[in-house]
């Protein structure tokens, strides 16, 4: 093998137009752009999603839904969860540690599903009023 002999695969790369050479080349006089208009102009641009004025289609369709920014900052942990967190206070790095939350998780809701049977101490959750009420009667309290 030379390096004369290498070359692109068959078909691969296609010529250039050759604009403006004469009309047997179906590229003259006005180069493939038809006759006059603004995008047969030089400098002739409009916006992407201009429809010549008629309303555009991103702006006749309805708006539909929203994504919150903070959603991915705040995680939800269940009250039955709680039983595979082995430490006495269960705050924010206790749930991580324990992969009940996900890393980048920043604040953490407890919510009231399941049962709780052991004392535990909450510390530094967000803890709805039903879970708190299951966690007291269980013997556990709620700080801060």
């Amino acid at each position: 093998m030379f390096l004369n002999d290498l070359h692109p695969a068959e078909g691969s790369r296609q010529a250039k137009k050759r604009l403006g050479r004469g009309i047997g080349s179906t590229l003259g006089k006005t180069s493939g752009k038809g006759h006059k208009g603004q995008k047969a102009r030089a400098g002739g641009f409009h916006k992407v999603g201009f429809e010549g004025g008629q309303m555009p289609l991103q702006r006749r369709l309805p708006k539909v839904g929203f994504r919150s920014q903070s959603k991915k900052f705040s995680a939800q942990v269940r009250l039955h969860e709680l039983a595979s967190v082995d430490s006495a206070v269960i705050d924010v790095l206790a749930l991580k540690a324990a992969n009940l939350v996900p890393a980048y998780a920043k604040s953490v809701s407890l919510i009231d599903s399941g049962e709780i049977a052991k004392a535990v101490t909450i510390s530094g959750l967000r803890v709805t009023p039903g879970a708190r009420a299951k966690i007291e009667a269980a013997g556990g309290k709620v700080e801060g």
